[in-house]
């Protein structure tokens, strides 16, 4: 039988089965019954969300925003995220702040949460709108996670409205004239232009072209899972491999099962590739272009070329066609003042 996680099972010396919640830093508990039967699964409940006495630091007190914290970190929904450094570095940072009494965050009680607070802690914010939302989608998690474990009956956050960006155009669009500027400056064979070449060809995030190989192209396809919609969407992407994209890989070092290695020859962290590439783009004199620009460059690229917004998603895999919209649109508008002022050009020739 698989266990919950934590829990650690045996037979004592009278023939008798046991069970414990163990984890490290933290106090065992016994708990009663058989795995998965309702007194086990309550007090399994209790252990996830009342933990006290973590390492290195004072007693976390049952029900407050740090034992919720600690429960969500052992939840599903956490577990399966792609990006989990990112929501606990987030929560993380809200706990350890404090108010004017001097009271942390860490030590609140989460059933007492309300709007008004929520909304305060964004308007501290409001000058980094990014901080703001993701604070305000951390706190949603939480919330979230609190009804599911029966230690509040509403979310807090359900109606708090997001601040809306300083800029509209999130990360800059790669231009033709960029995407060219970095094609001369790294030639054809070396791990850069393999790199760029990767999301530009195939429309895909820094956390799966760095996990992309050879075993994932069958019959000149790359089959292909997004790795933030996983364990969502789970949409299966088939990618053809145009003759651009094989030059570039035939071309440059194999013999791993990832494309892209480090100096050391070990795959990159998504973290590690962003930072790698940022470099690159520095050395092609594009401070302002990122790699998930690039993804953007390719969404406009495919748009500016008369697919639609079903064709492209079908390529980059995004979730809703919103964002892909506002590429064909661009495109149309381009299509659009290019003809009127051929016809303006022709008019005026023929008077």
């Amino acid at each position: 039988m698989k266990l919950p996680l934590y829990v650690h099972s045996f037979i004592d010396r009278h023939g008798k089965p046991r069970h414990y919640f163990r984890r490290a830093g933290f106090r065992k508990i016994p708990l009663p019954g058989m795995p998965w039967s309702p007194d086990f699964m309550a007090a399994y409940q209790t252990a996830l969300t009342g933990q006290p006495i973590p390492t290195g630091s004072g007693q976390v007190l049952p029900g407050s925003m740090r034992a919720l914290a600690v429960s969500y970190y052992s939840s599903p929904e956490y577990l399966r995220m792609s990006s989990k450094s990112v929501r606990r570095n987030i929560i993380e940072k809200f706990l350890r702040e404090t108010d004017a009494n001097g009271l942390s965050n860490a030590d609140k009680r989460a059933a007492l949460l309300r709007k008004e607070h929520v909304v305060g802690f964004m308007a501290a914010r409001a000058d980094k709108p990014d901080s703001a939302n993701g604070l305000r989608k951390a706190l949603r998690a939480l919330m979230q996670h609190a009804v599911t474990i029966k230690l509040r009956v509403d979310d807090p956050t359900q109606s708090v409205k997001a601040i809306p960006p300083k800029s509209k155009t999130g990360f800059h669009t790669w231009s033709e004239e960029e995407i060219a500027q970095f094609e001369t400056r790294h030639p054809i064979g070396s791990k850069a232009r393999l790199a760029f070449a990767l999301g530009l060809y195939t429309g895909q995030a820094r956390q799966d072209v760095v996990v992309m190989g050879p075993q994932h192209i069958r019959q000149e396809v790359l089959h292909w899972v997004r790795k933030k919609t996983a364990c969502t969407t789970a949409l299966n992407l088939y990618i053809p491999v145009l003759p651009q994209l094989r030059e570039i890989l035939d071309a440059s070092a194999g013999g791993h099962l990832t494309f892209l290695v480090t100096e050391f020859g070990k795959p990159f962290t998504a973290a590690g590739f962003g930072g790698w590439f940022r470099e690159q783009c520095d050395r092609a004199g594009l401070p302002h272009c990122t790699f998930h620009g690039l993804r953007k460059g390719a969404s406009r690229r495919l748009a500016e070329h008369g697919c639609t917004p079903h064709e492209i998603a079908a390529i980059t895999g995004h979730a809703t066609l919103k964002e892909i919209e506002r590429y064909t649109k661009d495109a149309e508008r381009r299509t659009l003042a290019k003809s009127a002022m051929e016809k303006v050009k022709r008019g005026t020739s023929s008077g």
